[in-house]
C-alpha cells in the first residue's frame, strides 16, 4: 500500500481496523479518476516576521493572535505564505457522483485530500532544498483553523496572495476556500534546523514538541 492510499484510509477513519478489497480497489479508481481532473497550482511569497508580544505575529498584512502559530513561528525571521488548489474539475467530479453514489463521492473526497497532501509534501521538499541554499530550515506547514489560528485570517491571505487570478482561489461568504480541495499555510523559515516532519503532527508522536499545533 503507497503512502497517499494509507493516508486515504487514515482520512476515510478505518484506524487499525483491516481495509477490505472492494474499498482499495474503489480508492485505486478513485485516483485514476482524480489523475485525470487534478490540476495542482500553487502560488507563495515570503515575508519578514515581527513578535511584538507573546502569542501575537505580524506577517506582512496579518496581524495573527495565535499561541499555537506563535509556538511554532518562534525562532523563525520569515515566513512563506501559501495558496495550493486542486483545481475546479475536481469539485466537478464531486458533483458528478453526488445524487447516486454518495460512497464514491466520501471515497473521492479522502483521496483528494491525499493526493492535495502529497502535492504539498513534494513542492515543500523541493522549498526546503532552496531555503537551505540561502541558510534557512522550514517549520511544518500550519493552516488557518489550526489550533487557535483562526480560519478568518483566510480572506486577506487570499488578497496577499492575489490567488484569484494567479490560481483561480477565492472565498466564500463562510471564509470556506473554493475549488474545495485548496489550502492556504504559513511555513516558518529559521535559521536553526527542527527535526519536525514535513508530515507534521499528525504523523509524529512526541506529545511534548514545542512546535506542535495543539
Amino acid at each position: 500500500m503507497d503512502a497517499r492510499t494509507k493516508e486515504t484510509i487514515r482520512y476515510l477513519g478505518y484506524g487499525r481496523h483491516a481495509v477490505d478489497d472492494h474499498t482499495l480497489k474503489l480508492v485505486e479508481s478513485c485516483f485514476e479518476e482524480l489523475s485525470q481532473a487534478a490540476c495542482g497550482r500553487i502560488v507563495y511569497r515570503i515575508f519578514e516576521l515581527e513578535f511584538p508580544e507573546s502569542g501575537r505575529i505580524l506577517l506582512g498584512n496579518l496581524d495573527i493572535h495565535s499561541k499555537n502559530l506563535y509556538k511554532n513561528l518562534t525562532g523563525c525571521k520569515k515566513a512563506v505564505l501559501l495558496g495550493a488548489t486542486l483545481g475546479p474539475k475536481v469539485d466537478l467530479l464531486l458533483r458528478k457522483y453526488s445524487i447516486g453514489d454518495m460512497a464514491r463521492v466520501v471515497t473521492l473526497q479522502a483521496c483528494a485530500a491525499a493526493m492535495l497532501e502529497e502535492y504539498l509534501d513534494e513542492w515543500q521538499t523541493a522549498l526546503e532544498a532552496d531555503m537551505k541554499k540561502d541558510g534557512y530550515y522550514i517549520r511544518p506547514r500550519f493552516s488557518p483553523g489550526y489550533g487557535d489560528f483562526d480560519i478568518t485570517h483566510q480572506d486577506m491571505i487570499l488578497r496577499m496572495l492575489d490567488t484569484a487570478k494567479k490560481i483561480g482561489l477565492t472565498l466564500t461568504g463562510g471564509n470556506m476556500l473554493t475549488p474545495s480541495k485548496s489550502v492556504t499555510a504559513v511555513i516558518g523559515l529559521s535559521e536553526t534546523e527542527t527535526s519536525c516532519h514535513i508530515k507534521g503532527c499528525e504523523a509524529c508522536q512526541k506529545k511534548d514538541c514545542a512546535y506542535r499545533r495543539s
